[in-house]
């Protein structure tokens, strides 16, 4: 069975404020090692269920963030970067994991939640429904009939995989305190959840639903700001309805960001 991981930074175990996203702070190596960690301990869980391939892909902030000599030799690292996030992603998968997700932009308690970019995104719609990046990551997956098997990361974007995507199984590794501060679970007790969901998500192989909204979807971006909006409301085929928001139909599962 093949097994795909998308890893994000904000809902990975250990990392508990804002300021250790940011490059320039002393404790941001940490972070990465932390990334390691719950990507590891999530490979390790996968193979355990019964995965014989699994490929990686570091997709925060435009990658660099994998440390390689801490990264499991048995799996493969996407390379095929791409502004649609699947890179090699394809039909041949079995299923795919989210390891260190945040909740959708306007989340109550949930650590770091943005929709994108954290200045300019305010909502994203798909048919009406508020969504995030964990239903547009399972929406684009659905175009390859893989579907997302398991989640980990705050609790926020725990429930929302599960409101999304039941049955999903998920690993919490923290709870927010206000937008910027988070109070972690113990590592080790972290890294075993995370395993353990990973073992367990092999079971839904052949069981998980593909998230898929019907077709024509109903895009709506709402930005932050007017300007953000004027940068964009030119595309091809993208209606603006008012300052702030833009609209565009899509015939496919890949075609979702404006």
């Amino acid at each position: 069975m093949k097994i795909y991981i998308h890893t994000d930074l904000e809902g990975i175990s250990g990392i508990d404020c804002i300021e250790m996203m940011s490059k320039s702070d002393p404790r941001h190596q940490f972070a990465r090692e932390r990334l390691m960690a719950d990507l590891n301990a999530a490979i390790e869980g996968v193979f355990e269920g019964g995965a014989t391939e699994v490929m990686v892909v570091d997709r925060h902030g435009g990658a660099n963030n994998f440390i390689p000599e801490l990264l499991d030799k048995r799996v493969t690292v996407d390379h095929k970067l791409n502004d649609l996030w699947t890179g090699a992603l394809d039909e041949t998968f079995d299923g795919t994991i989210i390891i260190g997700a945040h909740a959708m932009a306007g989340t109550m308690n949930a650590f770091l939640d943005h929709t994108q970019s954290s200045l300019k995104g305010f909502n994203y719609y798909i048919n009406g429904k508020r969504t995030g990046e964990i239903g547009q990551w399972a929406t684009m997956c659905a175009h390859f009939k893989v579907p997302v098997l398991m989640v980990s990361g705050d609790e926020a974007a725990c429930a929302e995989a599960r409101a999304f995507l039941g049955p999903v199984e998920t690993a919490v590794v923290k709870r927010a305190i206000g937008r910027n501060r988070a109070e972690c679970v113990d590592l080790a007790e972290a890294e075993r959840r995370i395993r353990e969901a990973a073992k367990r998500a092999m079971s839904l192989v052949g069981k998980a639903k593909l998230y898929t909204p019907i077709l024509p979807m109903e895009i709506i971006e709402e930005y932050t700001r007017t300007d953000y909006a004027d940068a964009v409301a030119d595309k091809p085929g993208v209606e603006r309805l008012d300052a702030r928001r833009l609209r565009k139909i899509s015939h496919s599962y890949l075609d979702i960001f404006i």
